[in-house]
């Protein structure tokens, strides 16, 4: 196993887009981020097409694998051996919704449920083994809006490792729950605002790094996506999340400089 691989296990290792319509995705994300995308022509990939920034891999995006699947963002943590991943979510109280499948010689893939309701994937890599993250135009934080959290944060635990660091957020006291990695802050979680409607079930956002959050949100608007929170600072920094003109919710971030 590489020094890459053994980085990204019990990590966020990717991200992809399922869409309605792949082509006006690419299309969105390719002005929003200037991705230069490029669909696979491998009929085995079903149209999976590969988004890089600087000449290196971010995301996804693809069609939708069914009809009545809505258009999401998904994010995927590393796993070495995605078999004993499944027998541990299954112990942990989770629902595994697709067993682990091969995806060409890239790797292989599994998508689960955890005990709160909200879907997340997990990667075992092959061929492909990872993306640069945490830079501008590339994904930078998962956060989950569970309902009951507390369900949740022993899942997470059992199944990567992970330890919850909890804190109450700006002035409202709210407590927010940072997962930590060998000690490294990889994602969040909080509980669901009780204003959301009770038909939204429990889910993880995706949030990329972008240079500016004003600008890069004002752009999103401008080429279709819809407003769910507008800009606005918090503790670490600034941030905004919006709706895509496929309907797929997603985050744009910028830490505060140290």
């Amino acid at each position: 196993m590489t020094d890459s691989e053994v980085s990204m296990i019990n990590k966020p290792a990717w991200v992809d887009l399922a869409s309605s319509d792949p082509e006006a995705s690419r299309a969105f994300y390719s002005m929003l981020f200037g991705w230069q995308i490029e669909v696979n022509p491998d009929p085995r990939y079903g149209g999976y097409a590969m988004a890089k920034a600087g000449g290196r891999d971010v995301a996804g995006i693809g069609p939708r694998m069914m009809p009545e699947a809505p258009t999401a963002w998904s994010m995927y943590i590393g796993t070495s051996d995605a078999d004993e991943l499944v027998k541990k979510v299954q112990a942990a109280g989770g629902t595994v919704i697709a067993p682990p499948i091969s995806v060409g010689e890239q790797g292989r893939m599994v998508v689960f449920q955890d005990p709160s309701g909200a879907y997340i994937s997990a990667w075992q890599p092959s061929a492909m083994r990872g993306f640069v993250s945490g830079v501008p135009n590339s994904f930078g934080w998962g956060e989950l809006n569970a309902r009951g959290l507390a369900k949740a944060l022993p899942f997470y635990s059992a199944v990567f490792g992970w330890t919850p660091k909890s804190s109450p957020m700006g002035q409202t006291g709210e407590l927010y729950t940072e997962f930590l990695a060998e000690g490294e802050s990889i994602a969040g979680g909080m509980e669901m605002n009780p204003m959301v409607p009770s038909a939204v079930p429990s889910y993880w956002t995706v949030y990329f790094v972008v240079d500016d959050v004003d600008s890069s949100y004002r752009k999103a608007i401008d080429g279709g996506a819809k407003e769910m929170l507008a800009p606005q600072d918090f503790a670490g920094g600034r941030f905004a999340i919006l709706s895509d003109p496929q309907g797929a919710t997603f985050g744009l971030l910028r830490m505060a400089r140290p």
